[in-house]
């Protein structure tokens, strides 16, 4: 059978075969005892056996039906656990927060204790999000964006100036004392920001030294994070994403500032609810207006 009976009709059936009563059914689900003898009368058309006798005042299960009836009962069970699992109790489905990779790696996982151990009642659900159509004011109540910070119909807060400095292994960073040591290193690049190692290479006055160093091109910083780490480069990145990492280790610390920034925003078009206003109100509480935890 290609496609799957109405779930109306199954719920009859599970309901009837467990209380082996169309009525019990009925009230149970909040029909008529009627409706519940109709869908399973379709059900039965459907699969093409029965699944009740029918007695003059009671009901019993077919073969089939017995047989049908744990299977069932399993899918329902499974769905109710992953429904909840992702979506949280009824009226408790946990605040949802978009961001990036390596966001969530290297900025918001070092946070997340503090703000749980402050409020333990908060479910959270994390989505990654990498590139620019990933995000958008649905289906989450928080995201933590990369840009400007004008994007229409969401209400932001920066999270402070960003720089972008050379980051390596902190066996390599040892080894590096000017700009000229970069020389004959690979320098990593991740794509899809207005700062790159071509401006800081300008900003530092040595713009010819890229062509004395191997490139590598990568479409997420996670990945040029996790290349340094592993001394196969330097990579480019913004301070705050390294700041709690003990496997990279500032090459040199000659930043150069840039206009583009994380936000934190959350669509104006609804109320938020209470759960996401505590988020909200933490990290807004919790970031001074350089980005600096409090």
């Amino acid at each position: 059978m290609s496609v799957l009976p109405p779930l109306t009709w199954l719920q009859a059936f599970e309901s009837a075969a467990r209380t082996l009563s169309f009525t019990a059914a009925g009230q149970e689900l909040g029909v008529t005892q009627a409706a519940i003898s109709q869908r399973v009368r379709l059900l039965e058309d459907r699969l093409g056996q029965r699944l009740f006798v029918r007695h003059p005042r009671s009901l019993s299960l077919t073969p089939a039906g017995q047989s049908w009836l744990p299977s069932l009962q399993d899918g329902f069970t499974r769905l109710t656990e992953g429904t909840r699992e992702v979506f949280g109790e009824a009226g408790d489905a946990p605040i949802t927060l978009r961001t990036t990779p390596v966001m969530q790696q290297n900025w918001l996982a070092p946070r997340l204790p503090a703000f749980r151990q402050q409020h333990p009642e908060v479910a959270l659900r994390l989505v990654s999000a990498i590139w620019p159509d990933d995000f958008g004011p649905e289906g989450a109540d928080l995201e933590i964006r990369y840009g400007q910070g004008t994007w229409p119909g969401m209400e932001t807060i920066s999270l402070g100036r960003e720089e972008m400095l050379p980051v390596c292994a902190p066996a390599l960073a040892e080894r590096i004392t000017g700009p000229e040591d970069l020389a004959g290193h690979t320098l990593l690049h991740a794509v899809g920001f207005a700062v790159g190692w071509p401006t800081w290479l300008d900003a530092v006055g040595m713009p010819a030294l890229a062509s004395r160093c191997m490139p590598l091109i990568c479409d997420t910083q996670t990945m040029t994070l996790t290349l340094a780490a592993m001394g196969e480069g330097i990579a480019l990145t913004h301070r705050r994403l390294v700041e709690y990492r003990r496997d990279l280790a500032v090459a040199l610390e000659l930043p150069v500032n840039t206009d583009e920034g994380f936000w934190v925003a959350r669509p104006t078009r609804h109320q938020p609810r209470p759960e996401a206003a505590i988020f909200w109100d933490w990290l807004a509480e919790h970031l001074g207006p350089t980005g600096v935890d409090q």
